[in-house]
């Protein structure tokens, strides 16, 4: 079986994912994570230009990911609840896929710099806004039942963020996309 070499940029970005989780983006330093990987602390600069490069990667590419799940569910031609429980389990998914670069995402992207900073702020500003519509459009076809709708959103969003902090966790995450979705849903049906 052959050996599949990963390339040294990936691996830079694996490692620093790792670390900024474990440690938090700014008590992380270069040298760290080169270390991490193997490589004196001066090559890591022929890879990347900074360590911010790596948390724009990051923060960048989970983003999008939530972006392109929660446009995926809204495409869908299917009933209010039927829609909601595909953007829970799309979310849940995305977070248990890579819980490293989850943490980070969630944790880490203040320190990111003017004007991506602002970006990515109008990226979870529109993720959330997509998802406060279903549960709008659910409360005027009359099947939720919500009495402030921002507040719902971000007590639901803040619920399954909170999973990237888990210690453990015993349900596979399609148990835990589908337990999720069963307790949002069921308090939102009028």
């Amino acid at each position: 079986m052959p050996v599949i070499s990963i390339p040294r940029k990936e691996q830079i970005e694996v490692a620093a994912t790792d670390l900024f989780k474990a440690k938090g983006y700014a008590a992380t330093s270069m040298r760290d994570i080169a270390s991490q990987v193997g490589i004196e602390a001066a090559s890591i600069y022929s890879h990347l230009k900074s360590k911010e490069d790596i948390l724009v990667k990051i923060c960048f590419r989970m983003g999008q990911e939530f972006m392109d799940g929660i446009k995926k569910v809204q495409d869908t031609n299917v009933s209010i609840e039927v829609k909601f429980k595909q953007a829970v389990i799309s979310h849940v998914n995305i977070i248990t896929g890579d819980i490293a670069a989850s943490a980070v995402f969630w944790n880490e992207w203040r320190h990111l710099s003017e004007p991506l900073l602002s970006d990515f702020v109008a990226m979870q500003r529109a993720y959330e806004q997509a998802f406060k519509s279903i549960i709008e459009q659910g409360v005027n076809e009359g099947v939720f039942e919500v009495h402030d709708t921002s507040f719902t959103i971000m007590a639901m969003l803040s619920s399954l963020n909170g999973i990237q902090k888990w210690r453990n966790y015993t349900l596979p995450p399609e148990e835990l996309n589908e337990a999720f979705a069963h307790i949002f849903l069921k308090g939102l049906k009028k």
